[in-house]
């Protein structure tokens, strides 16, 4: 067995897990039901990351045929393999300094950071009974959802299995359809200042060179 060999800690499963799920609780702080899917989407996505990462490695095991005939050489039982796209990309020494691995840390970081940052804007918001447009939320309708998806596409980067590869594409779609119920809500509960809102910011990519929402917009009674 190779010296780096990390597999079958499960300890460090749950810990890595927690530790995840438990700091993008504190970020968002989910209130309604559409905040607790969007949180148990991201959610069963770690888990699934961390229990190949370090429980058991089965897109290893169920690609190792295509592996050994793909990069000679490698050695499946080396926890370093689990770097799928370095080892595809003929990357040699350590993977966490290849670009790929300092890629995947960026855009980790960022995603908390908008999850974070999207959360004071909001809590203000909703505190004040008005509607949130500025900060990430004067770039795009759904910053939270972004962030959720840019931490994944960053462990994608990092440490992609079979079965998180399979999730991204459904969570993207999950969270589409999150985002249009969020809107219906908010444009029954807001009216014509959501309307208008959602006519001048995009819901997920930010445009350039585009007028935005004001800020600080203050909430109109639905009927």
């Amino acid at each position: 067995m190779p010296t780096d060999y990390g597999y079958d800690l499960w300890w460090l499963v749950i810990l890595n897990s927690a530790v995840f799920i438990i700091f993008a609780f504190s970020f968002v702080r989910p209130r309604t039901k559409l905040d607790w899917r969007a949180l148990g989407g991201f959610s069963a996505f770690i888990v699934a990351l961390f229990t190949e990462m370090y429980g058991f490695p089965l897109t290893i095991y169920l690609l190792s045929g295509w592996l050994g005939n793909r990069v000679p050489g490698l050695d499946l039982l080396s926890h370093n393999t689990g770097h799928l796209w370095q080892d595809l990309t003929g990357w040699q020494g350590d993977p966490h300094l290849s670009p790929l691995h300092l890629l995947s840390n960026v855009l980790i970081a960022a995603g908390f950071m908008l999850l974070y940052l999207s959360w004071q804007v909001l809590f203000a918001a909703q505190r004040e009974h008005r509607l949130a447009t500025s900060g990430p939320y004067a770039k795009v309708r759904h910053p939270q959802y972004m962030g959720f998806l840019t931490i994944m596409a960053g462990f994608l980067l990092q440490w992609p299995t079979l079965l998180t590869l399979l999730m991204f594409p459904v969570l993207v779609i999950v969270y589409l359809r999150l985002a249009r119920k969020e809107e219906r809500m908010m444009e029954a509960e807001f009216g014509e200042a959501y309307a208008a809102y959602r006519r001048e910011v995009p819901g997920f990519v930010p445009r350039s060179g585009r007028g935005r929402a004001g800020t600080g917009q203050k909430l109109q009674e639905g009927p």
